[in-house]
């Protein structure tokens, strides 16, 4: 797999990513945390370096697992806090401390590589990053972080309210935001400011229900229309996305979705998230292949450029 730099980080990754989260979470739930960690293993294998899970992702301990025995300055781990207590307050900076100790030991480390505040929301940003940041600072002094990271609520904050906030702040070198073929505002509002301060961007939601799903793929064209923001026309028609297959620009919508992700200036790492090993194979080939023809992209962007009102879940 090609590698990139990780942004102002200076780390060199794997330009996909394995995320622990999602649907999938590895198959965890489905077959065990042998099975998996087995998947963690098969993604090394195959030249992913980068590997993402969090606390409320439950899979921590299989990343750990997965990578038992491996040269720890091989890959990279990006792992994430939940700010939030169980009856919706803020944990303090003891508690965040206390939480990441729990994720080292779940993942059989002494570090990690990016430790992201998990899934902020715009309303909350400001109370968190005067209460948390200073504690990321602290954990970075002691070796315990290497960079701290933000990710967005995308499928409440599908128009990215949150990251803008967090980037003039200027204080986070990684971030993660939801981009995908039916919503790729953050490309024009997110990406831009991502560029210019060298920050590192890790995508997530590239292939969600909607893309697998006709029915949530109508339910989401209905509610890009009713909010104004694509031809109604236009989108009746050609929403189906099976223009792709049809023109020969893609085998499939899902290997599309990642070269679309994939190839867009500001993304860093594409993530995709698996139970299946054969998916695995599959979707680590599609990071892999050139862009989309601009042809396509070009329609897409006819389609879908306009949409921020959804996320594809």
């Amino acid at each position: 797999m090609e590698s990139i730099v990780l942004g102002r980080t200076g780390l060199r990754v794997s330009a996909g990513g394995l995320g622990g989260g999602g649907f999938s979470r590895l198959g965890l739930g489905d077959f065990g945390e042998e099975h998996a960690a087995g998947i963690v293993r098969a993604a090394y294998d195959e030249g992913v370096t980068f590997f993402d899970t969090a606390m409320a992702y439950g899979t921590e301990r299989a990343v750990g697992l997965g990578l038992k025995g491996v040269p720890r300055d091989s890959y990279v781990i990006s792992t994430k806090v939940s700010y939030e207590t169980p009856d919706g307050g803020l944990i303090t900076a003891e508690e965040l401390e206390r939480r990441l100790d729990d994720s080292l030991a779940r993942l059989g480390t002494d570090h990690v590589d990016v430790y992201h505040i998990h899934a902020v929301t715009a309303e909350s940003y400001k109370r968190v990053s005067e209460e948390l940041i200073p504690a990321l600072i602290r954990a970075r002094e002691r070796g315990k972080i290497r960079f701290p990271g933000i990710t967005e609520r995308f499928f409440a904050d599908t128009s990215h309210k949150m990251l803008p906030l967090a980037l003039a702040d200027d204080f986070f070198d990684v971030i993660m935001t939801g981009y995908n073929i039916l919503n790729p505002s953050a490309a024009k509002t997110v990406l831009p400011l991502t560029i210019e301060k060298n920050v590192a961007v890790l995508c997530m939601f590239a292939v969600r229900n909607a893309l697998h799903n006709k029915e949530r793929l109508s339910e989401d064209v209905g509610r890009i229309i009713a909010a104004g923001q694509g031809d109604a026309e236009l989108l009746r028609r050609d929403g189906t996305l099976e223009f792709l297959m049809s023109s020969g620009a893609a085998r499939s919508v899902t290997e599309a979705a990642y070269r679309f992700c994939r190839h867009t200036p500001g993304i860093t790492v594409t993530l995709t998230g698996t139970k299946n090993r054969a998916h695995l194979t599959e979707n680590i080939a599609a990071i892999n292949m050139p862009p989309l023809p601009d042809e396509a992209l070009a329609r897409l962007e006819a389609l879908f450029g306009g949409a921020d009102c959804v996320s594809g879940q």
